[in-house]
């Protein structure tokens, strides 16, 4: 396997810390030292068919953005299918394993000047098939970048904990990122964050401020979940979601909810609050109401449909209640998709400008 290219491995105290925004970021701003850069998820926990392989949805997104010239079942070489573990157990094959993982790497490194690798959460991620993310690190020769949730103490408590099983498999951390920091706690976690990670032998990387529109999803992506008909299509944008309210009230009562950049679900009989919420100005800058979820399976009338077909933001429709309907949106994972332009370029100025690319390769 290749062992000179320059690599790093990014890895986190959690799923869902903001490893792959870190990720995705992180290649804009290494683009500018490294013009080829390569990408390779090893081992994906959540994919997609892709010309009948399984691929990463990370490396989906990677590819889609930054048009990585490889294969993706070479930026994607392992997925775990729900049986993967079982078979796993019932008879090992980590060399064969292995073997994969350093052979995908080649072809991903080949003609490269510089490749990031993503892990799949924590330290032990993967540990009962033998390919933990540690374990994945050392096979790869890279060294790591850990990013947490912002905060002093139980963060750096996951960190000491994630950099226990690094350093049994004689992983080196060459530094931390803090991500999701409140802006207004952004000078002091900075602060006595670095002074924690010192006492620990590690290098606070940088630190990235909390912006709601990271955590917001978009209208299609509550369509897939729900897997919702678009009635009308407003345009066919599918707005960021900055906010849900469940019409259960009065239309007086309402209205005072209903803002730019919201979601209304509500009843597909209640008439009264789809016209009232199509009499909401848009912003300044534009935005208007995010969209409509009907519920129940219930179609409006006609002319109703007719009125909400001349809105500029789409309207759908949802078989589930509105209570369960309004819980699974609460309860999603939201994960940046490759037509989330928006989130996109965000991600790629906050970490251009809160991580210090320079410390970082002086440090591999």
């Amino acid at each position: 396997m290749n062992t000179s290219l320059p690599r790093v491995f990014i890895a986190a105290t959690r799923q869902n810390d903001g490893k792959t925004t870190t990720s995705l970021g992180l290649l804009a701003a290494l683009k500018a030292h490294y013009p080829r850069i390569g990408y390779i998820k090893p081992v994906g926990q959540r994919f997609v068919e892709v010309e009948e392989q399984k691929i990463d949805e990370d490396t989906v997104l990677m590819n889609a953005v930054y048009g990585l010239d490889c294969p993706l079942v070479d930026m994607s070489p392992i997925a775990v299918e729900p049986d993967f573990t079982r078979k796993y157990l019932q008879a090992s094959n980590n060399e064969a394993l292995v073997k994969r993982i350093q052979r995908a790497f080649d072809r991903v490194a080949w003609e490269k000047d510089f490749v990031l690798c993503e892990g799949s959460g924590h330290a032990g991620v993967g540990a009962v098939f033998d390919l933990s993310n540690a374990q994945v690190a050392k096979i790869l020769g890279a060294k790591v970048i850990i990013v947490t949730r912002g905060g002093i103490g139980k963060p750096i408590d996951e960190v000491a904990l994630n950099q226990a099983l690094f350093d049994r498999e004689g992983v080196e951390i060459i530094g931390v990122i803090l991500n999701k920091v409140l802006p207004d706690k952004l000078e002091f976690i900075s602060d006595f964050a670095r002074r924690g990670l010192k006492r620990k032998g590690l290098e606070l990387l940088g630190v990235i401020p909390h912006h709601p529109m990271l955590s917001s999803p978009t209208l299609q992506l509550i369509k897939d979940e729900l897997g919702a008909e678009v009635l009308t299509p407003g345009g066919g944008r599918m707005h960021i979601v900055r906010d849900v309210v469940v019409g259960a009230m009065g239309v007086q009562n309402a209205q005072r909810f209903f803002k730019p950049g919201t979601c209304l679900i509500t009843p597909g009989d209640r008439e009264d609050l789809m016209l009232a919420a199509c009499t909401t100005a848009p912003d300044p800058g534009g935005e208007s109401l995010a969209g409509i979820l009907l519920t129940g399976g219930l179609r409006p009338s006609a002319g109703v449909i007719d009125v909400l077909a001349r809105m500029p933001f789409p309207v759908l429709l949802a078989q589930q209640d509105s209570y369960e309907a309004a819980s699974r949106v609460h309860d999603m994972l939201v994960k940046t998709r490759p037509d989330d332009t928006e989130k996109i370029s965000l991600i790629r100025d906050l970490i251009g400008r809160h991580i210090d690319v320079k410390k970082l390769l002086s440090l591999i």
